[in-house]
């Protein structure tokens, strides 16, 4: 089974496809996580099986010609459901052991937005493979003390968000630890800047027993990710939307209700990443807070 839908029970299976996809699966059906599919961990094993430990090519070749027909076939399907000969997709890798309590692997795997095109796609798929066998990510397991070998890892590709405006969202205070209120980090475009920590965020603080705006600070936010011809991005913000606050409150209470659903559907408190497209919100990733271990319950 290669290629499983966001949506259908079989992709609710993190052993298949991995938390990150197999979280957003289980919550497309009740929460607005834009389309796509996930390629299970069953055609990266078979890759990466032919090389036997060998340094693995980036080139389209290197994928057996049955399995780049199954994707082509995805990405049609997908390209007939948004209305579009070609999308513009997002590519994020799902390991089966990422987004765990205390291990979250957040930037270890590669990403890719704003890919167009079958050939684009494969090239983008097989980067995200190549990822896993990537130092970085090797040296993070082993600090972790995890498995270095029999890495499974599948691949998300969903419709692109062209965000205007992207959060991530705390359903408790990561850095004091208490469950009683949210955090919220904004900034304008594509939310790779405020993952990465490139920018400057916005920081709302809600009282979660009254959705109270209890902290406002707007920052002065000098970078952002924007959609190119050639992928994305970082950009310098224009001076004068530097200060002016990237979500407004309706829209950070609108997050925050969001958070508090999820929280209680999934039973821990999360981690959420949100855009805002034409000030329609998208659910993009959701994941267990690790940083709260490290911090007594309040």
């Amino acid at each position: 089974m290669d290629i499983l839908w966001l949506g259908h029970p079989e992709c609710h299976n993190i052993e298949l496809v991995g938390p990150k996809a197999g979280n957003l699966s289980r919550l497309s059906g009740a929460h607005r996580v834009p389309p796509g599919f996930c390629i299970t961990t069953e055609p990266y094993v078979r890759w990466s099986s032919l090389f036997n430990g060998a340094q693995t090519p980036a080139n389209l070749e290197s994928v057996p010609s049955p399995f780049l027909d199954v994707l082509t076939a995805a990405y049609q399907e997908l390209s007939a459901q948004c209305g579009a000969s070609n999308p513009s997709v997002a590519v994020r890798s799902s390991a089966v052991d990422e987004d765990g309590g205390t291990t979250s692997f957040a930037g270890q795997h590669s990403t890719f937005l704003n890919v167009v095109g079958v050939d684009n796609l494969v090239r983008a798929v097989i980067d995200c493979w190549r990822s896993a066998q990537a130092e970085r990510a090797l040296e993070y397991r082993q600090q972790q003390g995890m498995a270095t070998d029999g890495l499974r890892l599948a691949v998300l590709v969903q419709k692109l968000v062209k965000a205007d405006s992207s959060s991530v969202v705390f359903s408790a205070n990561p850095v004091t630890g208490s469950r009683d209120e949210l955090m919220i980090n904004a900034s304008w475009g594509l939310g790779e800047s405020v993952v990465g920590g490139s920018v400057n965020p916005d920081t709302y603080l809600i009282r979660k027993a009254d959705l109270a705006i209890t902290s406002r600070q707007i920052s002065d936010k000098q970078r952002m990710t924007v959609l190119t011809a050639e992928g994305t991005q970082e950009v310098p913000v224009p001076r004068k939307q530097r200060t002016v606050a990237a979500i407004s409150d309706a829209q950070a209470l609108e997050m925050a209700r969001l958070a508090l659903a999820l929280e209680s559907s999934m039973g821990w408190p999360v981690d959420l990443e949100c855009s805002f497209e034409n000030r329609t919100l998208f659910l993009l990733q959701c994941r267990p807070i690790t940083t709260l271990t490290s911090h007594p319950s309040q």
